[in-house]
């Protein structure tokens, strides 16, 4: 029997093996995301600190448009199983043991990145265009990506590379090496369906199981008080208005740095309990904090401050030192958006004394925040549900905790601190008016 056969210049992929293809797609952007999330503590620079974030926010998108696309591919499956992928899931998880932070971001720079970067595009050069259209289209904007962030990582890499040693920088060398001829071994990762990775001996000199830091680094370019501002631990400290308003909010937003380093350290403690429904969460809200703390940083520097001015503490991150990492949610949730009604006011403050900088960027946080707020109350229901304690009532002793937490460190505070950190916020006030006699 005769039957008519079409032709089309791009058929390499049925619907199953796409599918397979896209779900191993996503098992290496999932491990990156958790790998940067949790990373983010004790990476000191400043500007990895709060950029690494938007990369992983951005890796994030690209691995939910995969995970959607692959349940559109396999309906009405919903497994999303590591499959004959497992040895290339596996080098993809070491991403997070790197021997140091240089390490870790030569490791995404040089080997990761790039080996995704190569599988879109083959990916998308073998890929019928009518056929898998949806998949094409975010395919595309996920190599626009990579191919940004493997530039900035280089600018990363210098970075840190100023302020790391003769031994981490060997560390770090052996460490990309290893994973590339690990990668290399393994054929990087293939946009062909019907790959095969072969089991690898993965010899990683330096290999460190992962473990998420208690503590942060801190840039030492900045100064590093415990507390950022006298009205942390003092009541009656005025928040000010005119320019003491807007120098505290500028250094407020600056040490949101916090707020970034605990999205993701909770982003990576809860991924496997919560599943990736919080992961997208997470990843923004690590984002939309690094934002935040930019912001800040961004003001103060347009203003005329140098880092060696400007206080960047960690006392709301070491509150939470050693404990339960549900009051790291907590902290996050409660602590950064409990003063969100007076935003708006601050805002207006602002738009009033024509510092419309300030105002754009504090009516853009408001927004944030306000998301930031039900995320918070969301996803410490689901866990406390998830370890069969009461989701009601739960979420109050998990604030009134953070609350005993923050107290205790500053309790802990000595009046030699304190006065460090008003001597350090009289500064900044006192060089406003050089600045303001300049103009």
């Amino acid at each position: 029997m005769t039957y008519l056969h079409a032709k089309r210049t791009h058929a390499a992929f049925s619907r199953f093996e796409a599918a397979n293809t896209l779900r191993r797609f996503f098992t290496c952007e999932r491990a990156l995301v958790l790998a940067q999330a949790g990373w983010l503590p004790a990476i000191a620079r400043f500007e990895v600190k709060t950029s690494l974030p938007r990369h992983l926010w951005q890796d994030m998108l690209a691995a939910d448009s995969l995970r959607t696309r692959v349940f559109e591919l396999r309906y009405p499956s919903r497994v999303m199983d590591t499959g004959d992928d497992a040895p290339l899931a596996h080098v993809f998880a070491a991403a997070a043991d790197a021997p140091n932070a240089l390490a870790f971001v030569l490791g995404l720079e040089e080997v990761y990145k790039p080996a995704l970067h190569s599988a879109y595009t083959r990916y998308l050069a073998a890929a019928d265009p009518l056929a898998d259209g949806p998949s094409l289209r975010f395919l595309q904007a996920a190599v626009r990506d990579k191919a940004a962030q493997i530039g900035e990582l280089g600018s990363f890499r210098k970075l840190l590379d100023e302020q790391a040693n003769d031994e981490e920088r060997d560390a770090a060398r052996r460490w990309a090496d290893a994973l590339q001829a690990v990668m290399t071994a393994l054929n990087g990762v293939s946009a062909e369906p019907r790959a095969r990775y072969p089991a690898v001996a993965m010899e990683l000199p330096g290999r460190r199981l992962f473990v998420p830091s208690e503590t942060t680094a801190r840039d030492p370019r900045f100064l590093h008080p415990h507390f950022y501002w006298p009205d942390n631990f003092d009541p009656e400290f005025p928040y000010g208005d005119g320019v003491a308003l807007q120098l505290r909010s500028a250094v407020s937003h600056l040490n949101e740095t916090w707020a970034t380093e605990t999205a993701g350290a909770i982003l990576y403690a809860f991924a496997e309990t919560l599943g990736w429904d919080f992961v997208v969460d997470a990843a923004r809200w690590c984002y939309d904090e690094s934002r935040h703390a930019t912001m800040g940083y961004d003001r103060l520097l347009s203003w005329g401050y140098r880092p060696e001015e400007l206080p960047l503490a960690n006392f709301l991150f070491d509150s939470s030192r050693g404990e339960d990492p549900i009051y790291r949610i907590g902290m996050i949730a409660y602590f950064e958006t409990k003063n969100i009604g007076k935003k708006t006011s601050r805002a207006k403050s602002f738009g009033e004394y024509g510092d419309t900088v300030s105002q754009y960027d504090m009516e853009f946080d408001w927004a944030d925040e306000g998301m930031h707020a039900s995320f918070g109350v969301r996803w410490i229901k689901a866990l406390l549900e998830a370890r069969g304690d009461d989701p009601q009532a739960g979420p109050k002793r998990v604030a009134a905790r953070c609350d005993e937490l923050v107290q205790l460190e500053i309790d802990s505070g000595t009046d030699a601190e304190f006065e460090e950190v008003r001597k350090i916020a009289a500064a900044v006030q006192t060089r406003a008016l050089s600045f303001a006699s300049d103009d």
